[in-house]
């Protein structure tokens, strides 16, 4: 089975994250496409995140019942901050039949330099980029990276947040799930 794998801080999830990933899951070769949720991304400060697990149930809620797509909490018992190259080693010792793609937006193809081992991720996996922006950056070059014409939403989790801190609503940005889920509480509202 080939799982493409959208990491991310989900924080929180909306719209834009599972057209993506719905995308990814329909229009590719890929079978299944995990959403990754991350504790800590290397190059991100940690201190405007949620808490994990309530941004897991929140990818959880926003994926319903579709089959094709399912939240990951596999970095949750790995080392922080999280490296994909580790998490990445960790998913092919657990799962040795699964092949993995990774999956990002073209804005993370042109940072790619930043990332830990990048050279060992680009000759080992597929990368499945969604375009984010006209230009194609120099990296989609390699021979492992596939390009695609995913529909886009300018939709940012840090809107998200915002609109929430100042009492705006986030209807239709999150799944109805989400939206409610969030109505009911106070995440993202200190």
């Amino acid at each position: 089975m080939k799982i493409g794998l959208f990491f991310g801080s989900f924080n929180p999830v909306h719209i834009g994250h599972l057209i993506i990933a719905n995308f990814m899951a329909t229009h590719t070769d890929l079978d299944r496409v995990w959403l990754v949720v991350s504790p800590q991304n290397p190059l991100k400060p940690k201190k405007s995140l949620a808490r994990d697990y309530d941004r897991l149930h929140l990818v959880r809620l926003g994926i319903g019942d579709n089959s094709l797509i399912e939240a990951s909490n596999i970095e949750f018992s790995l080392p922080k901050p999280s490296y994909t190259v580790d998490t990445l080693a960790h998913l092919k010792e657990k799962y040795p039949d699964h092949e993995f793609a990774l999956i990002m937006g073209s804005d993370n193809l042109d940072t790619l330099h930043l990332w830990k081992h990048y050279e060992f991720l680009l000759a080992n996996n597929d990368l499945y980029v969604y375009k984010r922006s006209p230009e194609i950056p120099t990296l989609a070059q390699n021979p492992r990276v596939r390009i695609f014409e995913a529909p886009l939403l300018d939709i940012s989790a840090t809107y998200v947040r915002e609109c929430l801190r100042t009492g705006k609503s986030v209807r239709y940005l999150v799944p109805d799930a989400v939206f409610e889920y969030l109505e009911g509480s106070n995440l993202y509202r200190d």
